[in-house]
């Protein structure tokens, strides 16, 4: 079959007749002096208390979590000075008590993660979009024109010397104290702990915090299978770099394996080499081959700290991040069971009992909801890594446009696969039209999460796509949707070969205007959002957590 060209497909998008193209000569603070500044809403987010059984467990094991925890709070002071400055608590003293305190310490600063980073205090302005990892005054020319080797590096601060000029400096070397304190901790940790192999792990993480060389330690990661405790930590993910998407910030989760779930999922990475030959691409898209050591497993998080806890809350993990680790070894999933039912009772079941259809609100599960976000993660495993045009890897072709474009393609491949797996009969006796529903309506939950997140802007995109291929339909009368099931099976593998070709090709400029078109919220939906307010839907959770919560204290 011909594909069609990547101009045509972008171009058949743009029919929203939106396009709002970035400045390349303006610094990450905008010059606009009409800034929207918000109201602080601390009521949109339920409360959530993060627990486990733990009685399992022996008391080293206990003791390791306090200690986990306890460097996980240093991951998320660092974090605090990524994505606001290092004068963060003398500022938080200025606001008092009262909802703008509680607000902020949300939002990691005074601008609303899941209102586009509005500001909600008067006179802070607009958030840089290279938060602080960048001088405010720098321009994207100036850096660009820079000669710093290393300067698109993951784990590097922009600064300015005495003669004004810009220099990096290493985090190992800019947050040197706190980092050591939190290698301390990882040590002290794995002194405790019943796998040697998971002890090893935490030793080589402790020497990537104070070194910046973390490919060691995650390839390590990929072979420890034997541990009931884990943690993820250290500067992970770059989406709160908005201006390049190069900057990864501090974040961490504790974890305790739920060991029944884990068993059910283990299987389903094995089909990934499979999944891989049957995308609906050219072979040139698809031509890297899925690392084996891939693996799922569930847990219950006991702790967020940093990046993780800023806003929305992950319920799930796709890691590690380096296309290397991955080609070798694949990723691992960790499905995050305990925050997902919480998201599923306390908002997805009030957002399909207002917008669904009331013929299809009894498709709308729990099992489908947490078969949905597996998938989404193992799906990142899928497609590829490297462009085919030599532009390098896929992050480094798509810059900014590279984490939601890379959202979507696993929220769209994540439910290809669904397909796959049981038009094969691998899903068991289940009811396809549960997975179909549960989608649609978790398309609504994340939105909600705003055009600066990339998963509200690969939300976005998918839901506007939907809509004009008629993979759903809105009735005007109730205001509720109802899906078509097989136009969002084809509507799906439209939006996959899209996401896939941008990819591979490493085409920003495509990349960028499917987000400036698609990426938007129209009046009609916007109207259905307000209704989710109005009927006080909160939009995502926070968690009381701690080792008191836990017991441990």
């Amino acid at each position: 079959m011909t594909q069609p060209s990547i101009s045509r497909l972008v171009g058949a998008l743009f029919f929203l007749g939106f396009f709002a193209a970035c400045s390349t000569d303006t610094p990450p603070e905008s010059t606009d002096t009409a800034v929207r500044t918000a109201e602080p809403r601390p009521e949109i987010y339920a409360e959530f208390a993060l627990t486990a059984d733990l009685s399992q467990l022996t008391e080293g094991q206990r003791e390791m979590i306090a200690k986990l925890i306890d460097a996980s709070v240093i991951m998320d002071d660092l974090f605090w000075r990524q994505a606001y400055g290092d004068d963060y608590k003398a500022w938080l003293e200025t606001l008092g008590v009262g909802p703008q305190r509680q607000f902020a310490e949300l939002n990691y600063g005074p601008w609303d993660r899941l209102d586009d980073e509005a500001p909600f205090i008067e006179g802070v302005g607009p958030k840089p979009l290279g938060a602080n990892f960048y001088p405010a005054d720098m321009t994207r020319e100036e850096f660009d024109a820079a000669y710093l080797p290393g300067k698109t590096g993951q784990y590097s601060l922009v600064r300015r010397n005495e003669a004004g000029e810009l220099v990096l400096v290493p985090y190992h070397v800019a947050y040197r104290e706190p980092l050591a304190e939190a290698a301390k901790l990882l040590h002290e940790a794995a002194d405790l702990a019943v796998s040697a192999e998971f002890a090893t792990y935490l030793k080589l993480r402790a020497q990537a915090l104070i070194s910046d060389d973390y490919q060691a330690s995650d390839l390590y990661w990929m072979d420890v299978k034997d541990n009931e405790i884990d943690v993820v930590i250290g500067p992970i993910e770059s989406y709160e770099d908005r201006l390049f998407g190069y900057r990864a910030a501090y974040e961490s989760y504790v974890l305790v394996k739920d060991l029944d779930w884990s068993n059910r999922l283990s299987r389903y990475a094995a089909f990934l080499p499979e999944l891989q030959d049957n995308l609906p691409v050219p072979d040139a898209y698809k031509q890297e081959s899925p690392g084996m050591d891939s693996d799922l497993n569930a847990y219950d998080v006991i702790y967020y700290a940093g990046h993780s806890n800023a806003g929305s809350k992950t319920i799930a993990i796709n890691l590690p991040n380096d296309e290397q680790v991955q080609l070798e070894k694949g990723t691992r999933r960790l499905q995050l069971k305990n925050a997902m039912q919480a998201k599923f009772d306390k908002i997805l079941e009030p957002i399909a009992d207002t917008l669904v259809d009331p013929s299809q609100r009894e498709h709308v599960t729990f099992d489908a909801f947490f078969a949905n976000t597996m998938f989404h993660e193992v799906a990142h495993g899928l497609g590829i890594k490297n462009t085919i045009n030599g532009r390098g890897t896929v992050r480094e072709a798509l810059l900014d446009m590279a984490s939601s474009m890379e959202e979507g393609k696993a929220d769209i491949l994540g439910f290809y696969m669904i397909n796959e797996l049981h038009d094969a009969g691998e899903l068991g006796d289940v009811d396809l039209r549960d997975y179909y529903v549960t989608f649609m309506a978790s398309i609504f939950r994340s939105i909600r999460f705003g055009a600066s997140s990339a998963h509200g802007k690969a939300n976005m995109v998918r839901f506007n796509y939907f809509a004009e291929h008629g993979a759903f339909v809105r009735d005007p009368e109730t205001g509720t949707y109802r899906v078509d099931f097989e136009r969002m099976k084809e509507a799906a593998r439209g939006l996959s070969v899209l996401l896939l070709t941008l990819q591979g090709d490493g085409d920003h400029a495509g990349a960028t205007e499917l987000t400036n078109t698609r990426g938007v919220i129209g009046p009609q939906l916007q109207e259905d959002l307000d209704r989710l307010t109005r009927a006080n839907i909160p939009v995502d959770i926070v968690f009381r957590q701690g080792a008191g919560e836990l017991g441990l204290d």
